[in-house]
């Protein structure tokens, strides 16, 4: 095992740990071999999807498919994908950064995720060779196309409560498949499904290799959606489906087990996706800011429109931020699991596995990143942005879903604590020494030490206070309320959202400390500024955070206490706020685009 290997921060550590800017792998860290992957995205992009956004929307017959062949031709399908089994075998980085550049394309975005993604993964991961062999290539090449069939009407975020059911033959050669999906993503044209479903009164789900040509399989219309339009998304009718024995994914009863390993990535890969819309929704603000004049000048020289640039500008900075340095984070993982003997396969899902906090902490900053950055991209259009004749409302309309998908917004919240708390009862993380020494932090009087110089010195006490912050709810919360935590939803949220905003920020922060290794602080002045001026909203954000939490589990004593603990753990840094996103969105405004 390598130096690095050994070093290699754990999943949820960032609460306990301070990391180094030479640690983090940044996006300017590319290679010239992942920007031409990223430029072959691009070009895909700009080239079939773009000129047929109207055309895929109107769910034209045929053109989806079409689009995914052209995709297979290239090799974006199967990126993920051994070379031995048709694909080209790029690492998890490679695999995220292509993610980005394709998520510019509406619809297509999603059929290419569900096919790549929650399509292809749990036979790549779980599959025996028998099985990748049979199928893996066409879903590489895109000869097939892939879709997963799990949600049922009364198992959405319960995934695990569904009802179809799997019934073994008396000669033990088929399980005959009974029961109804929804909300299936290439419902209407896939080739092979990944189904889930229970054998017998098994308390998990198990997993089945589909192939939808087969008989007793119907699909409902197209359903109707607020967005995405041209990404086919069907009811799925099973009516003793004979699937081969041979076709079980994995053991049985380990359905449930694959299903929650997939979601995992597919967070993680929308982190990855949503960027790429924000980027987007930015260039398309600051070009219509530019030309549009109102009082004689373009409404870009106002503040309130500098405001709105900078604004998204930080957000998806800080975003990006996180998402890679996650996505090297498990790169990592699954380097250190595959020296230790284990194959790639299972190494990826443990690495991925490892950081499933940090996959769902994602998965929820991105989704409201893009969700701002649609939202004031419509604003900032004014009228026309309300207009179907404009970029801008389409990508206001398709963004919504991302809030919901792979887990709403609130299920991954609760999760993000759910998991970091599950990981130090394991013993894999220690949060309560450190909690503790918080704990006793507060009943002393706090140190008057001269500030440390440097661009940051502010900064980094703050994010120090941040995690301070983290530790003395978590750690409050877990002693007052044991057993019931798990049902007090709302605490979870205020912590989970603490534990959020203090990865992104850290993320960013360590991202520009980097930078400055090699560049001086006057190239850098927007990125300090963004540093600066995440952090001066953050602060607030957090301490609101705490004292919902606070106020909603302590009382007396114990209350005031933790109340004057966050007072003295959330201080701001003193800054000029418009002065720095002036800046910030200065330079987005004279490139005309999202330029960071």
């Amino acid at each position: 095992m390598s130096e690095s290997t050994i070093k290699a921060i754990k999943g949820g550590e960032f609460i306990i740990r301070k990391s180094t800017p030479e640690e983090i792998y940044t996006p300017e860290d590319f290679t010239e071999e992942q920007r031409m992957i990223a430029q072959m995205c691009t070009d895909f992009i700009n080239q079939e999807i773009k000129p047929n956004l109207d055309r895929i929307d109107g769910m034209e017959d045929g053109l989806m498919q079409s689009i995914m062949d052209k995709a297979g031709e290239l090799g974006l399908l199967g990126l993920s994908v051994p070379e031995n089994l048709g694909g080209m075998g790029v690492d998890f980085n490679t695999t995220m950064l292509a993610t980005e550049y394709l998520g510019l394309g509406h619809s297509f975005s999603v059929a290419y995720g569900a096919h790549t993604g929650i399509g292809t993964l749990p036979l790549l991961y779980y599959g025996n060779e028998e099985q990748k062999e049979k199928y893996i290539p066409k879903l590489a090449s895109g000869e097939w196309k892939a879709a997963y069939c799990l949600t049922e009407p009364s198992a959405g975020s319960d995934a695990n409560s569904g009802k179809t059911k799997a019934v073994l033959s008396a000669d033990g050669k088929f399980y005959s498949v009974t029961g109804q999906k929804m909300w299936i993503t290439n419902g209407g044209f896939a080739n092979f499904m990944t189904v889930f479903a229970k054998i017998e009164d098994d308390k998990n789900l198990t997993a089945f290799l589909v192939e939808a040509d087969s008989e007793g399989i119907t699909l409902n219309p197209e359903e109707k959606k607020m967005g995405i339009k041209g990404s086919s998304t069907r009811q799925v009718f099973f009516n003793n489906v004979q699937v081969p024995a041979e076709n079980m994914l994995s053991e049985r009863g380990n359905g449930f087990k694959i299903a929650i390993n997939i979601l995992n990535i597919g967070r993680i890969k929308l982190a990855a996706g949503v960027l790429g819309g924000s980027k987007q929704s930015i260039t398309e603000s600051v070009v219509y800011a530019n030309e549009r004049e109102q009082f004689g000048r373009p409404i870009s020289k106002y503040g309130a429109i500098k405001y709105k640039l900078s604004e998204q500008a930080i957000r998806t900075y800080a975003l990006e931020s996180a998402t890679y340095r996650a996505s090297q984070n498990i790169e990592d993982a699954i380097a250190a699991l595959k020296e230790s003997g284990m194959d790639k396969g299972q190494a990826t899902l443990k690495g991925i596995e490892q950081f499933a906090a940090e996959c769902a902490m994602l998965k929820v900053a991105g989704s409201e990143c893009l969700d701002y950055c649609v939202d004031e991209a419509v604003q900032i259009y004014g009228g026309m942005g309300y207009s179907a004749e404009s970029s801008v409302e389409r990508g206001y309309r398709d963004a919504r879903i991302n809030r919901i998908f792979e887990g709403t917004n609130e299920i991954n919240r609760m999760l993000t604590v759910d998991m970091i708390l599950k990981r130090a009862m394991k013993g894999e993380l220690d949060l309560m020494g450190p909690a503790m020494k918080v704990a006793g932090e507060l009943m002393s009087i706090p140190p008057m030490d001269d500030l440390p110089e440097g661009v940051f010195a502010k900064e980094d006490l703050m994010l120090e206070g941040f995690k301070k912050t983290i530790l003395m709810v978590a750690g409050s919360a877990v002693q007052k309320l044991m057993q019931t935590l798990g049902k007090e939803q709302e605490v979870l949220m205020s912590i989970s959202d603490i534990a959020i905003d203090t990865y992104v920020a850290e993320s960013t922060l360590l991202r520009v400390q980097k930078a400055l290794i090699n560049k001086s602080e006057e190239e850098l002045a927007p990125q300090i500024a963004m540093v600066k001026t995440l952090f001066f909203d953050l602060s607030d954000k957090i301490a609101k955070h705490a004292k919902d939490a606070i106020y909603s589990f302590a009382e007396g004593d114990e209350r005031k206490m933790m109340l004057m603990g966050v007072k003295r753990f959330t201080k701001t840094n003193e800054i000029n706020p418009k002065e720095l996103r002036h800046l910030i969105a200065g330079k987005i405004i004279e490139a005309n685009e999202y330029c960071y």
